[in-house]
């Protein structure tokens, strides 16, 4: 089992060591389950109180915190106990599952298929025709890549996922369980007798910039024509709806049950809380938040936070609550 003393955690993490302890630290945990051998980390005051019962022998905590740490016990102070916090997680990553073999017998991959260096192809893929993944790509079992899709150098595409024709993937990006890239979008409109609903063809693609990380079961659906875009370094959680001829811009975050309707545009560093919904035709410009359960009917300002159903400026909405609260609370 892999150790490592209070010592050589702070050489890593590079923060100020306060007390010391000769365990070796042998995981981590959080503050109410962790052991003698593993280290933890205190994020928050309110959690300050809960050290003195904590079997861990050591301890991630802000360089503002008072507490002390106690006899063979051990405090690092850092400024962001979260990102400390991940590079140890990092140490204690167990390794992926094994591939028995690089590319393995099942797999059904086109002859034009161009597969670069180091890739690893899972049992019952299936690579179309045309199809290019550069270096060392991952493919887990039951991965399907249709025709003239490209995978860039490292990506890691889970089980389950179904990538459809002429994507355009980066690199570095990981996709969890059974996403969905590059589905009809949804476009139906009345038929002129008013009987039936027409398909709108989708003829669009995909484009998935660099260092994506898209969630379980999270769908991103084709353009109409021209493309849905991802931009760099978005991460996308669990069960995430992008509709067609969306464009996100470079590291904004959704998180999970939220969904953009079609033609939706979000700047740099957007922020969707879970469970909300953007309209169509909707663009949040840059670095602003959109709260949990929200609904966007208009276009929010760069660096604005907005809440509610239907969203509006997050203080406005407080005081809006604040006031119901009151007036419920006198009748």
């Amino acid at each position: 089992m892999i150790s490592y003393s209070i010592y050589e955690i702070n050489n890593i993490i590079k923060g100020e060591l306060i007390g010391s302890t000769d365990q070796k630290i042998e995981g981590a945990e959080e503050l109410q389950k962790a052991n003698s051998n593993q280290i933890t980390f205190i994020g928050s005051k309110k959690y300050e109180k809960l050290w003195a019962d904590s079997k861990a022998c050591a301890a991630l905590i802000n360089d503002n915190s008072k507490i002390e740490a106690g006899d063979n016990r051990a405090f690092i102070k850092v400024k962001n106990v979260d990102l400390a916090m991940a590079k140890i997680l990092q140490l204690f990553n167990p390794p992926p599952p094994v591939f028995e073999t690089d590319i393995h017998p099942t797999a059904v991959i086109h002859e034009t298929a161009k597969i670069g260096n180091g890739c690893k192809i899972g049992a019952n893929c299936y690579i179309g025709k045309d199809v290019e993944l550069g270096n060392e790509v991952v493919l887990y079992p039951n991965v399907c890549v249709f025709d003239e899709t490209s995978i860039g150098d490292h990506t890691i595409v889970w089980s389950g996922t179904i990538i459809r024709e002429r994507c355009i993937i980066g690199s570095h990006c990981i996709f969890h369980t059974n996403v969905s890239i590059g589905a009809d979008g949804f476009g139906y409109r009345p038929s002129d007798d008013g009987k039936q609903l027409i398909k709108i063809p989708q003829i669009g693609n995909v484009i998935i910039g660099h260092y994506v990380e898209i969630g379980a079961n999270s769908c991103v659906d084709r353009a109409k024509f021209s493309a849905t875009i991802i931009g760099d370094g978005c991460k996308i959680d669990n069960l995430v709806q992008i509709a067609h001829n969306s464009i996100m811009g470079r590291s904004c975050i959704m998180a999970g049950h939220s969904g953009l309707a079609g033609s939706v545009t979000l700047g740099d560093g957007v922020i969707i809380g879970g469970s909300a919904s953007i309209k169509d035709h909707t663009t949040i410009h840059s670095g602003a938040t959109v709260g949990a359960g929200s609904g966007v009917m208009n276009d929010v300002e760069a660096g604005k936070t907005v809440l509610g159903y239907p969203a509006q400026d997050a203080r406005n909405m407080l005081k809006q609550w604040v006031a119901i609260k009151r007036f419920m609370k006198n009748q």
